[in-house]
């Protein structure tokens, strides 16, 4: 029988940054603001911020699908007007360009979850830190200038640098074969840490990497799934409301001594 790993057993976390660090939900809802300003009061999307999300998400999967090595920042450019689109609050040509670009400019502003920086800089003295993102360099270079600030990551793959966007299984054999080149990090070193399950988790457990599920907003998520819709296809070994209570539980299980072989 296969005994179940320890918190003390891997080198590397390896992180989805928005959604699990970054609360990306937040941060796109209030750079939606011009077209929600545009419906009217009685609106039923004006103030529903789960199914503009839903919307957000959906058009974002999309393009991605279509656009898998497009830039990021210019990707939500095209995804809001899309929006704009379906929510029949469409804006002047001229008006229209810059708010696309600043929605998609908006990424390093999104904020972190309030727990996230001092979990980080409790997880590096145990592991090594490593992203991997769907977003591109420069909005990440941003994020981690701004909310992230003061975090040390050992490594950062993103999908402007694969040509690639998750759940796309390329993504995380990239990660796997660039962390053991430039970290010395082996596959079974690896605990992938995220909260979407579709974009995440399921393609991680097909690439043979175990995984710590931060749930966040659980199944009230706007991206993500539920356990449930996946059935074999995750391996959730750990599981966390938020990045403090894994770090609390990463400190108690190398301070007990528990690491394993």
């Amino acid at each position: 029988m296969t005994s179940s790993p320890s918190l003390t057993s891997f080198t590397a976390l390896s992180f989805d940054v928005y959604a699990t660090l970054i609360d990306w939900e937040s941060g796109v809802y209030i750079a939606l603001g011009p077209p929600r300003s545009r419906l009217p009061e009685a609106h039923p999307l004006k103030n529903n911020k789960r199914a503009l999300l839903e919307i957000f998400t959906r058009h974002e999967e999309i393009l991605q699908g279509r656009h898998p090595d497009m830039n990021y920042a210019e990707l939500l450019g095209m995804v809001y007007a899309e929006m704009t689109t379906e929510l029949g609050t469409p804006s002047e040509s001229e008006t229209l360009g810059q708010e696309k670009a600043a929605f998609g400019g908006a990424v390093g502003l999104w904020p972190a979850f309030p727990d996230t920086v001092e979990a980080l800089k409790r997880l590096q003295k145990r592991y090594k830190l490593i992203v991997l993102s769907n977003v591109d360099a420069e909005s990440f270079s941003r994020t981690l200038a701004g909310p992230l600030e003061g975090v040390h990551f050992d490594a950062v793959y993103t999908a402007q640098q694969i040509g690639s966007y998750k759940p796309d299984l390329r993504n995380f054999e990239f990660m796997v074969h660039h962390a053991e080149k430039d970290l010395g990090v082996k596959r079974d070193g690896f605990l992938h840490t995220a909260q979407a399950l579709k974009h995440d988790h399921v393609p991680a457990h097909k690439s043979g990497l175990k995984c710590c599920w931060i749930e966040r907003a659980g199944k009230d998520a706007a991206i993500g799934g539920r356990p449930e819709d996946f059935g074999d296809s995750l391996d959730l070994s750990f599981r966390f409301k938020t990045l403090g209570e894994m770090a609390e539980a990463v400190d108690e299980a190398f301070n007990h001594g528990e690491r394993t072989a």
